[in-house]
This record gives C-alpha cells, structure tokens and sequence, in this order.
C-alpha cells in the first residue's frame, strides 16, 4: 500500500533543517496532513584497530540530556562526499586519521518522520595525528573492545541508533 504525496509546504526552513507539511493521500482515498522533516545526508566510520577495539567518543547529548558512546560522525556538506565527511568526522572528533574507509551500511534512522539518511564506513587502522579540533565534541575519545559493545548497548551506554547499528552489524558478521 503506498500512500500518495499530493504537495507539501514549508514550515520552517534554515541552514540545518526544513520542517514540511504534506497532503498525503492514503490507499483507502483519504488524506493526511503529515508533518516531515527534510535533512542533509550525515557520515561517520567504525573505526577498529588490530586489537579489534573500536574508536568512540564519549559525548552529552543535550536534546535527550543522555551520556553515551558514539561513533564519529557529521552532516555531509556541500561539495563533500560521504566518504569525505566519515574521514573528516572522524579527524575532528577524535584526532585521529582512519585507513582506508569502506562502505559497511546506510540506514535511514527516522524514516517515519524524515528522509535524514546515514552512510557508514569501516576501516580497519588509525593514526594518531593530535589532539581532536573538535573537542566540544565530546568529553572523552577511546578504543572500546568491540566484544564489550554488545553489553554496553544493553546497560545504556550506547543509546545513538546508528552508533548500534553500526556496531551489531559488525558483531553479527564477525
């Protein structure tokens, strides 16, 4: 059953986010008023080393007021490829410089409300090249084995859905 976009209008509209609200028809011929929200694309990487630990921050996300652990990850911006921001992301956040990125999975976190998409990398190797240029970004920056991950996401220390994703994924095809 697929429902129908007959318009949508804005809202509210700046730099980060445009608020819409649509006329959707339904497949019974009814119509709904559905508000949605319309995202650039963000980036980030699972970084792991030969220790098979991965590279996470930290950080306090004020919208939820939570603590958790966090792969890196950004907006993609103008003229930049996914594979562009993961690697900048993960350059700012952590002060570090990821090998090689692969791609490993690309969600859609909200789909019910916004077509905000997630491209994720994977590389396998790091470089420390100083401190994070990005260090509002998070409280602290570690390698977390990523055996460990899966008991962190059930006491609540990995809440950001991506950041799961990303990590079960890589626990499921380990």
């Amino acid at each position: 059953m697929r429902w129908q976009v007959n318009s949508e209008k804005p809202l509210y509209v700046d730099q980060w986010i445009d608020v819409r609200l649509a006329d959707v028809e339904l497949p019974d011929g009814s119509h709904l008023a559905h508000r949605l929200i319309r995202i650039a694309p963000g980036a980030g990487a699972l970084v792991t080393d030969e220790r098979n630990r991965v590279l996470m921050i930290w950080r306090h996300r004020f919208i939820t007021d939570t603590w958790g652990w966090e792969i890196p990850m950004g907006r993609v911006e103008a003229g930049e490829t996914p594979i562009m921001t993961a690697a900048r992301e993960v350059e700012e956040e952590t002060g570090w410089r990821p090998g090689p990125l692969h791609p490993l999975l690309c969600l859609q976190p909200t789909n019910g409300i916004s077509d905000s998409v997630h491209h994720i990398f994977r590389a396998t190797q790091a470089t420390h090249i100083g401190q994070p240029t990005d260090a509002w970004e998070a409280e602290r920056v570690d390698w977390i084995p990523l055996a460990d991950t899966y008991r962190m996401i059930g006491e609540g220390n990995i809440v950001s859905g991506t950041s799961m994703a990303a990590l079960l994924y890589m626990l499921s095809t380990a």
